[in-house]
């Protein structure tokens, strides 16, 4: 009961001393807490997390400053999906406080913590005991860049989503045929079907599963491998949807492409058929149609959009898109 027992005190104390979240959430935190989630490898669900509650103190999450970040950001804990440990063991290793002490010359101290301090009076506390089992220091890296990075292009002129600490590099620089799938249902209905048409080398896509679609940006952007594939002995391909998944899951998937389908972005016009590029190393992922062939094609029917701005999700979105 300690725990709770001593955060509901830290709480009372920052509500008696005026410490209130416009004070604590600033464009400095949330670069902080960015730096953070690309060191640990998190989860792709933290960057709509993060923009919701940065959008509320009016900051917006620029993905491009993401990427910067991530370039400089090191993942220093192991940590799955991206390594072998749990969360319990990178509580027992150190936890947090572990990983925010490497991080110290990526980060600014000066913000103000919900104790009253700055971050850096906070880390200047002498140093606990790290298991480097689990956090490595920040010279000796488990990767040498952050685990999150966007991509940009034509498909997704708004960003995109993928957890490169979890992917498979060798999926990183290529070209794929796009096997489509318009949602949910058709996704269920046909991936196990013997008669697919796809290879290892396509790339599975599926719409109509963003924050404005009637599905609702559920946790399904970990498109299944099919399962005729799958008894080949394949366990990776690139996956695109506008979708979410967990943080636990690992894989080469290109997540949240905004705008979505629903919203009458790129995506909602993909083919099967359609070649598609993807480039880690250039922040890309394009639809390799010419412009004059996407105008000609008809938005898809299906691509119906939820009338809604409300929830986090949504703002989150909003956040995303406003620039």
């Amino acid at each position: 009961c300690a725990l709770p027992i001593s955060s509901g005190m830290a709480a009372l104390e920052a509500a008696r001393r005026g410490l209130t979240p416009d004070k604590l959430i600033t464009p400095k935190s949330v670069e902080n807490a960015l730096t953070v989630l690309l060191a640990v490898g998190g989860s792709t669900n933290a960057v709509l997390h993060l923009a919701a509650v940065a959008g509320r103190a009016g900051i917006q999450l620029d993905l491009k400053r993401l990427n910067e970040l991530s370039d400089r950001t090191p993942v220093i804990v192991d940590l799955k999906p991206t390594g072998q440990h749990y969360m319990e063991n990178l509580f027992e290793a150190g936890g947090v406080g572990a990983v925010l002490r490497e991080l110290k010359p990526l980060l600014h101290l000066d913000c103000l913590t919900v104790t009253g301090e700055t971050l850096g009076q906070r880390l200047d506390q002498p140093d606990a005991w790290v298991d480097r089992r689990v956090v490595r220091p920040l010279s000796d890296p488990y990767l040498p860049y952050g685990g999150l990075v966007a991509l940009f292009g034509s498909l997704a002129p708004r960003g995109a989503i993928l957890k490169r600490s979890a992917a498979d590099a060798r999926l990183f620089e290529r070209e794929g045929r796009a096997v489509v799938f318009d949602g949910l249902e058709d996704l269920a209905r046909r991936i196990d079907d013997p008669a697919l048409d796809v290879t290892p080398d396509d790339f599975l896509v599926m719409k109509n599963a963003g924050p404005t679609s009637v599905s609702c940006m559920p946790e399904a952007g970990y498109l299944p491998i099919p399962s005729k594939l799958a008894k080949a002995g394949v366990k990776d391909m690139v996956r695109i949807s506008d979708a979410r998944m967990s943080g636990t899951a690992f894989g080469t998937v290109v997540l949240h492409v905004t705008p979505d389908a629903a919203s009458g972005g790129p995506l909602a016009k993909v083919r099967s058929g359609d070649r598609i590029r993807l480039s880690i190393k250039d922040r890309r992922i394009d639809l390799m149609v010419p412009d004059e062939e996407l105008a000609r094609r008809p938005l898809d029917r299906k691509s119906t959009r939820l009338n809604s701005s409300h929830g986090y999700i949504s703002y989150a979105v909003f956040c995303l898109k406003k620039k």
